[in-house]
């Protein structure tokens, strides 16, 4: 009877540990898109504006396509964080987001830029 119950608890607490783990992967999608999404527009209107020219236009349809084109998913959002060094993998360190940023780029790795 002593064993049903010791399984029973660990149990218990291998699901109190994962759910602990999931709250703090949504968090950290919630990061993505509140603190990283703007970051990274930002960034693209920059860059298209400066990259300007006869051959790339970069009109407003332009921007609007990109930008939405890379903010269609957290997994692209980080990505594109990383690609144009708004973040680094020291920031995913210092921040435990390290395994997090590893989980999110296999789950969607459908929806990552190739």
């Amino acid at each position: 009877m002593e064993i049903i119950v010791v399984i029973a608890v660990l149990f218990l607490i291998w699901l109190i540990w994962q759910f602990i783990r999931a709250k703090r992967f949504t968090q950290f999608k919630r990061q993505i898109f509140r603190e990283l999404k703007p970051k990274v527009i930002e960034s693209i209107v920059v860059e298209m504006a400066e990259t300007r020219d006869e051959k790339l236009p970069n009109s407003p349809a332009h921007q609007e396509a990109t930008i939405h084109y890379w903010s269609a998913s957290a997994g692209r959002i980080l990505q594109a964080a990383l690609k144009r060094e708004i973040i680094d993998e020291q920031w995913l360190k210092e921040t435990g987001n390290l395994r997090n940023t590893q989980h999110l780029f296999h789950i969607e790795r459908d929806k990552l830029h190739r």
